[in-house]
């Protein structure tokens, strides 16, 4: 991993003179509002036609909270809102979704079901997902065990379902606790793999019939004639969206892994000089063949996000900001309105059906290119979503940042009855989680982990932060641990060594302040167990702290909301760095190689950094960016 992002910092030094289309520019929301001018309410790929339960839908939708994430802008979550509003019913039904269809394209929605169910805890959002995952127990299968396309497509395997079924798949498993999913999930991607892989190009063909009775089948193979790059593209998003779901420990995990760099080095192959991708991959010369934008997009999106979690090596970068810029030069283009539009999709491709199609070079140059197809254009946000982080790789270089589960360990039940971990968890997406703080530390390249074990020399080695909030009292936990001194022997000499520690507190009787104490101490800091910055109702004034010129961490004058602190007494080595009304509210410590941040308030949790509930005047979300970039210095 840190051979990965060594060799990442390298090709920084060498573009550091080089300026890149669109890095500037934030094509990302200039396309998502196109998106949201040209499908303002229900969803409808046809003038006059009744809104379909399409995966198109959430193919944009899925870049959209990318935007949303990329800017703590409420509008852009509003918008994934309304839209799945229109068919989620408040008692969970879908309008336009049949299961009796079993066809795989309608669960790709479902995982931003998943993700409005976790941000709102709206019941008819997880009735509606548990109405998906139904689907997924009777869908038809092959002998082999993976997922037909659609019932009317018997016996067929498809790249596109890898995308349209196991990312939900994982995600669902990943948060009801479905251990068993993940063994067939990762089944699923090996058996595609087998059947559909070249030897010869290392690519995958488009489909595969197990039963070799489709004319466009192979009769010794089952695989259909040719590779199509947006299958391709399909199939190489499925896998890095997958991963981020897989348990670290599951032993499939590495298997997808290694599909994916097989699957890298072969599409690299067939990236062209301007860029890009081909209709059929392997035929770019032929007459007929034009590079198109939708595959382009998902490959560019796969190798980006690939590198930046560390599933690839660094080397990839390059072939995605090759990729980035002549999507950029070739398919984005600016209407006489100052409208951006993506020109250069495929409106569709596919296998059998009626007419029939039979996977020959001539069919699939047969069907239309059309302007602003959702696919290209749900395709093209996210990998601009991906591609807009990657001038802040540099800050992190593959840096873990740990935050602690064993100090802080508070549990509730869920809509099933099931307890589960809350406050302040890196998986938490409502209002109390630090999914978002997550999310800011990935987006500089950093790798977030938890410890749920007590912290020692063995399990910190490895990090280069270490988050400690809100430590349990006996109100919270049953058995809270409480930090002892060996264990704060652990951290002083980890801190001393060089490690970055963040030590986030509460306002009196809401927080431990004995033992949390004696490691701030530590360092120069004692948390005063009182109560500030008390606010009243949506009295936001009240919680406003106002930082100064010329602040050590925080770059622009930014207006925070802060509220309900413990105020903090500061002394050597320890100096104070954010106070209002005489009160010290922020302070920092230089120990030994590494340094201390200290604050008497979980601060940074969703409900004060996505931009849904605090006005505009407070800048919670930019100060966040430049806290993490402090911390990973």
């Amino acid at each position: 991993m840190n051979r990965n992002f060594r060799g990442l910092l390298l090709f920084f030094l060498l573009l550091v003179n080089l300026s890149v289309r669109g890095q500037d520019v934030k094509y990302s929301e200039l396309m998502t509002q196109t998106a949201m001018r040209l499908w303002p309410d229900a969803f409808t790929l046809d003038k006059g036609q009744e809104a379909k339960w399409s995966y198109d839908l959430g193919v944009i939708l899925k870049g959209v909270e990318g935007v949303w994430k990329n800017t703590a802008d409420k509008r852009y979550f509003d918008y994934i809102q309304h839209k799945m509003d229109h068919y989620v019913q408040e008692d969970g039904t879908i309008n336009a979704y049949k299961m009796e269809d079993y066809n795989i394209d309608f669960i790709n929605n479902g995982k931003i079901l998943l993700f409005l169910y976790q941000v709102t805890g709206k019941e008819k959002y997880l009735k509606a997902v548990q109405h998906l995952r139904k689907q997924l127990d009777t869908h038809p299968r092959t002998k082999q065990g993976s997922f037909w396309h659609k019932k009317i497509y018997t016996h067929q395997v498809w790249l596109d379902g890898l995308y349209m079924g196991q990312p939900f798949y994982a995600e669902y498993a990943q948060l009801f606790n479905e251990p068993k999913a993940f063994d067939d999930i990762c089944r699923q991607f090996a058996l595609i793999e087998k059947n559909t892989r070249d030897e010869k190009t290392g690519l995958l063909y488009h489909g595969w019939d197990e039963s070799k009775e489709q004319q466009w089948a192979n009769k010794e193979t089952g695989r259909s004639p040719n590779f199509w790059s947006r299958a391709l593209g399909w199939y190489g998003m499925a896998m890095v969206d997958v991963l981020d779901y897989l348990p670290k420990d599951h032993a499939g995990r590495d298997t997808v892994i290694a599909i994916l760099n097989r699957y890298a080095e072969a599409i690299i192959r067939f990236q062209q000089a301007n860029g890009l991708w081909y209709q059929v991959t392997d035929m770019p010369n032929r007459k007929g063949n034009y590079p198109e934008a939708s595959a382009s997009s998902m490959m560019v999106y796969t190798l980006a996000k690939g590198v930046r979690l560390g599933y690839l090596p660094a080397k990839f970068l390059k072939n995605a900001e090759k990729g980035y810029t002549g999507i950029l030069k070739e398919f984005i283009e600016k209407d006489a309105d100052g409208h951006v539009n993506l020109n250069g999709t495929v409106k569709v491709s596919g296998l059998g059906g009626k007419p029939y199609r039979d996977g020959s070079f001539e069919y699939y140059m047969s069907e239309p290119v059309i302007q602003n197809d959702p696919k290209g254009i749900g395709a093209f946000i996210q990998c601009a979503v991906e591609m807009e982080k990657v001038p802040n790789l540099k800050y992190a270089k593959g840096k873990k940042v740990l935050l602690d589960y064993y100090y802080n360990h508070e549990t509730r039940k869920n809509l099933l009855g099931e307890q589960e971990r809350y406050h302040y968890t890196w998986e938490e997406q409502d209002n109390g989680g630090y999914s978002l703080l997550a999310y800011i530390f990935q987006s500089y390249g950093a790798l977030t982990d938890s410890l749920a074990v007590k912290p020692a020399a063995e399990n910190l080695r490895n990090a280069d932060v270490y988050i400690i909030v809100d430590p349990d009292t006996e109100k919270e936990a049953p058995n809270p641990n409480y930090l002892a001194v060996s264990e704060i022997d652990a951290i002083v000499k980890w801190v001393q060594k060089g490690g970055t520690l963040v030590l986030l507190g509460n306002d009196a009787g809401n927080a431990e302040f004995k033992h949390f104490n004696e490691l701030a101490s530590r360092f120069g800091v004692q948390l005063n167990e009182d109560n500030h910055l008390m606010v009243k109702n949506n009295q936001f004034e009240q919680g406003a702290v106002q930082i100064d010129k010329n602040n050590p961490i925080f770059k622009k004058p930014y207006k925070l909301y802060i509220k309900e602190i413990s105020s903090l007494r500061v002394f050597a080595p320890a100096t104070p760095v954010v106070g209002t009304k005489d009160l010290n509210v922020m302070a920092a410590s230089k120990y030994g190689k590494g340094k201390v941040f200290v604050l008497g308030d979980p601060w940074i949790y969703n409900e004060y950094l996505d931009g849904r509930k605090l006005p505009e005047a407070y800048q919670n979300f930019a100060a966040a960016h430049d806290w993490v970039k402090w911390l990973l210095k």
